[in-house]
């Protein structure tokens, strides 16, 4: 599996599947899980409507709809309480299971924002870590994974990690 990070914009992409830092509701919020609504266009919200939220750490998949993006992978990540309440483990299970859902709906491409390095306060760089490693670590079927960074900042955080598996 080819891992790779670039400085962007997710809903940009053309990949097979983009994943969303949603909110338990699935219905939009801000950050990337309310950019990814506003690009996608009403549909999403109404199909996401439909799906009875998600919890955290687990994954659910939507068509891209107006997205250039096949599918969105909407996962709920953990809010950060000082890491004793089961964050890392809850992360990790975030890429684990968009991972499977991308490989139930046959994606080979996927694209991850930062999950919860927002307004959910994990800290970027042991969440970065986990990220890399929970991907690197995969048993999958897809091909390539894309980590996108709005910022420059995260971006250094996820080429430091990445440049450590090489």
């Amino acid at each position: 599996m080819n891992l790779k990070v670039i400085n962007g914009d997710i809903t940009t992409l053309s990949v097979d599947a983009i994943v969303n830092a949603a909110k338990p509701s699935l219905l939009g919020g801000t950050g990337v899980d309310g950019a990814i609504h506003r690009a996608a266009g009403r549909a999403l919200t109404e199909t996401c409507s439909l799906l009875g939220g998600c919890e955290v750490g687990e994954a659910k998949a939507t068509p891209g709809f107006l997205l250039p993006a096949k599918w969105i992978i909407h996962t709920v990540g953990p809010r950060w309480k000082g890491g004793k309440m089961g964050e890392p483990l809850l992360l990790a299970s975030c890429y684990r299971n968009s991972l499977k859902v991308a490989e139930d709906i046959g994606a080979k491409t996927i694209a991850f924002p930062a999950i919860s390095t927002g307004v959910y306060g994990y800290p970027i760089e042991p969440a970065t870590k986990i990220a890399v490693e929970t991907v690197k670590s995969a048993v999958t079927m897809v091909d390539e994974v894309i980590f996108v960074c709005f910022t420059s900042n995260v971006l250094s955080v996820y080429q430091r990690e990445l440049d450590k598996c090489k």
